[in-house]
């Protein structure tokens, strides 16, 4: 039995830069297979429109289930691995999404019900790796070191989204979707088997064990227990359902419509993912005064991507806009995830981990389905106005919370 509790350093570790540390460097390959897997599937699965063998109906199902997959596997996954040991639940959500994936690739031309039951595994397999990798990070890596950790995980996930549409366009060129899904499913494999086993076995030894509905209200009030948590939870969900929404939604609109080419839209992402990583490795030294302050400030900048598309401005303009707005997201990200990791009673940190993944990017859709008939209702210069206004007050409302100036419970 481990002696070593999550939340303390393990004297087996190196001292110094996470990125010098062997297990951590497992854990960051595996993270990073896991994200190249999941950006990469819609562009195969995009492709497979344009070569015939996938309809644009059974591309929308496909995508639907996926992430109704990963919407029910992200409660469920942060209840495991805190039943259970972090790296177990990384293993065997991993192990289903590969497994699933090669059934994607058999129902390519011949079924889409059967993609869209393998897409829904694969759905289930990411959602519930996310809180276990969250809690995972903090058995592996030291307190001292945890924020310089998290801005490598993240510069990783954000690299992926930039390299993960190219690769895939360039391997298209040599081999068929067929084969791409294969290389997702090897990358899940990877993301399975890479990730070393954390510096406790878990929280399984507890006994007895209570109910899952009743783990998942113990989840909730721990949230419940550190008021900056709830509150920038909330904003970070209204930055996302109208901020992102107005970004997918209105952005290629305002690229055809004002501009009149898809440069701007294309600029502007490209922008954003440049600044995210620009971000991330600003934030990995960066020990700002008030640092809960700061990041709900990076938040609110995102106000700025759907300003711009509302100002007559130039394209460079708005790619500046959404430059700024990648920089203050990572801003924002990891000190979030950093102090959540400090601050959450380790057993119970996945399930946390868990509510902020769920709430954060489970209603996202919601702002995708709205955007759209609002702009078509009251015009799209009122839906992006109120958009930024709400980005803006959301973060700020969250800094009134108590412990929300350094992100550390009262």
């Amino acid at each position: 039995m481990s002696t070593t509790t999550p939340n303390q350093t393990d004297p087996r570790r190196l001292r110094g830069s996470p990125l010098l540390d062997p297990a951590f460097v497992r854990l960051w390959c595996g993270t990073t297979a896991s994200g190249l897997a999941t950006w990469a599937l819609p562009f195969i699965l995009g492709l497979a429109v344009l070569d015939g063998s996938l309809g644009a109906v059974g591309l929308g199902l496909v995508l639907a289930t996926r992430t109704a997959g990963f919407l029910v596997a992200v409660p469920l996954g942060g209840l495991l691995a805190d039943r259970h040991s972090r790296r177990s639940v990384v293993l065997w959500s991993g192990l289903a999404a590969a497994a699933a994936t090669p059934v994607l690739a058999l129902g390519l031309g011949t079924s889409t019900a059967l993609m869209a039951a393998a897409a829904a595994v694969v759905g289930v397999g990411q959602g519930a790796c996310r809180p276990a990798f969250q809690a995972l990070t903090a058995e592996v890596v030291a307190p001292e070191d945890r924020q310089q950790a998290n801005a490598a995980l993240t510069f990783s996930v954000r690299g992926a989204t930039l390299l993960a549409p190219g690769l895939t366009a360039l391997l298209s060129t040599v081999t068929g979707t067929g084969a791409l899904l294969l290389v997702t499913a090897a990358l899940w494999l990877a993301a399975a088997l890479l990730p070393p086993a954390g510096a406790a076995a878990g929280t399984g030894e507890r006994a007895p064990r209570a109910a899952f509905h009743t783990e998942f209200l113990e989840g909730l009030a721990e949230a419940r227990r550190h008021p900056w948590f709830v509150a920038g939870l909330g904003a970070l969900t209204v930055v996302i359902a109208l901020g992102y929404s107005a970004t997918n939604v209105l952005l290629p609109l305002a690229s055809r419509d004002h501009y009149g080419t898809e440069a701007v839209l294309a600029g502007a992402l490209t922008a954003y993912t440049g600044g995210a990583l620009l971000g991330a490795v600003l934030v990995s030294r960066w020990r700002p005064p008030a640092q809960g302050w700061t990041a709900l400030a990076g938040l609110a900048l995102y106000g700025l991507a759907p300003l711009s598309l509302i100002l007559p401005v130039g394209p460079l303009a708005v790619m500046a806009a959404y430059a700024v707005v990648g920089v203050g997201v990572e801003l924002f990200n990891v000190p979030w995830f950093t102090a959540a990791q400090r601050e959450v009673e380790p057993g119970k940190l996945a399930r946390v981990s868990s509510l902020d993944f769920l709430f954060s990017y489970g209603l996202a859709p919601v702002g995708l389905a709205l955007i759209a008939p609002a702009a078509q209702a009251f015009g799209a210069g009122p839906v992006l106005l109120a958009c930024a206004l709400l980005c803006v007050a959301a973060p700020a409302l969250a800094a009134l919370a108590p412990g929300a100036r350094e992100f550390r419970t009262p």
